[in-house]
């Protein structure tokens, strides 16, 4: 499977391009939005199928805060809203089994391991360097339509489908994201007495690192053996600089989601 993902600003238009999306002929379980908050409204017209697909388990069910279960006005088929709680992010709700996954990888917590209550076989063409951006774009009240593709002509398809409702790839926020931070992160390094123009792409990647949900949280002796076989540059002492401020960038969102 190959992801398509995109990123927008209107919650309606990303439901346009569920709809599309769907109606090119992609299965429900490889289609999903993801919306910040408790949104129901947002995706209860989106159309469901009336069969439940391989792999859905106990995907959909829990009540965490004031995030909804399953969602009025949606057919419990392979498509059903789960409500779940994202440390750092606050309520999310997942249209379906896919995003439900996603979330379950980045951290969903209450009502189960939803990570586990998926089949882990739609979470294989998910790659985990672009979590971290759906979870700023959900942060800024943005919502994400996540796809995965059978093939490229699929792809090509999906990705013309999401341009043609305006949304933002995810390498363009990708780039946005880092546009946000890498003013604080330039004075940061170039105050330590380094060179951040000739060290930015190796420093970069260090934080970025960082934010990967099965590095988050881990000190850089205990990610160590994880960016060995991960990343040919873990070595310089710019990457590990970068990865310890982004260990702290991810610290402090903790703590404010905390605070709010």
């Amino acid at each position: 499977m190959i992801t398509v993902s995109g990123i927008f600003t209107n919650p309606l238009t990303a439901e346009g391009a569920v709809k599309d999306l769907r109606a090119l002929g992609i299965g429900d379980h490889h289609v999903d939005l993801l919306c910040p908050g408790s949104r129901r409204e947002t995706i209860a017209s989106v159309p469901t199928a009336e069969s439940e697909g391989p792999g859905m388990g106990r995907a959909v069910g829990s009540v965490v805060g004031g995030a909804v279960g399953v969602a009025g006005g949606l057919s419990i088929g392979t498509a059903a809203a789960a409500g779940l709680l994202v440390p750092g992010i606050g309520p999310v709700l997942a249209l379906g089994a896919l995003g439900a996954g996603v979330l379950g990888m980045v951290g969903a917590t209450g009502g189960g391991a939803v990570g586990d209550s998926v089949d882990h076989t739609l979470l294989d063409g998910v790659p985990k360097d672009e979590l971290f951006v759906y979870e700023d774009a959900l942060r800024q009240g943005r919502s994400v339509v996540i796809c995965l593709a059978r093939d490229e002509t699929e792809r090509d398809e999906a990705r013309r489908i999401l341009a043609r409702h305006d949304a933002e790839s995810i390498d363009a926020a990708r780039e946005r994201w880092w546009t946000g931070v890498r003013d604080a992160e330039r004075e940061h390094y170039t105050a330590l007495g380094q060179n951040f123009d000739r060290d930015e792409d190796s420093y970069r990647r260090g934080f970025t690192a960082a934010l990967s949900p099965d590095l988050r949280g881990l000190t850089w002796e205990q990610a160590l053996y994880i960016l060995v076989e991960r990343d040919a540059d873990w070595s310089s002492n710019c990457y590990r600089a970068g990865f310890e401020r982004g260990r702290r960038y991810y610290a402090a969102l903790e703590r404010q989601a905390a605070n709010q």
